[in-house]
């Protein structure tokens, strides 16, 4: 019964901050939205009972990479809205088809589970979770992925500093 009341509130939360992240106009205020999103992540990590990995996504990616975030929205300041000055484009089509096909893939998937098509739950292995085997993953299979992350977030937080202190075209004289 109180892993049903989490469990709601938890995607209640991460729901309504995702829409935030999306609709909000105000970069700070989308950032804000997306560490609340990691947080309610890291609840359905504890769900699954594993703690590590609720650990990690607080600690690295809602302590972290968000304060990296919310530094570069901070230095850019009024100039971080520019790229949306433009009206709709091929990325706004995009999202906003994205956006329904994840909404055919809720509807199809509370269909299937109101059809009891759904009733067989996952089978979780023993060390679900834990740090040895995220260390197993991350340092075997998907070493390239994890390695070309680190690299793209390291690309984006130099991006930021060379925007940030970029000079605008109207003040050069």
């Amino acid at each position: 019964m109180t892993y049903d009341v989490v469990f709601v509130v938890a995607s209640a939360l991460a729901i309504v901050s995702a829409l935030g992240v999306v609709l909000s106009s105000n970069p700070f205020h989308s950032a804000l939205s997306l560490i609340g999103n990691l947080v309610a992540l890291a609840a359905m990590y504890l769900l699954l009972q594993s703690d590590f990995l609720a650990a990690a996504q607080v600690i690295v990616y809602a302590g972290a990479v968000m304060i990296m975030f919310l530094f570069v929205i901070a230095y850019l300041g009024g100039r971080a809205d520019a790229p949306w000055a433009g009206g709709p484009t091929l990325q706004s089509v995009a999202s906003i088809l994205a956006a329904g096909a994840i909404a055919v893939e809720v509807v199809v998937v509370v269909a299937l589970k109101a059809g009891d098509r759904l009733s067989n739950a996952p089978k979780l292995q023993e060390g679900f979770g834990s740090p040895a085997a995220i260390g197993r993953l991350f340092l075997g299979n998907h070493l390239l992925a994890f390695e070309v992350t680190s690299i793209v977030l390291l690309i984006a937080a130099i991006g930021g500093v060379v925007l940030g202190t970029a000079v605008p075209r109207e003040s050069r004289g």
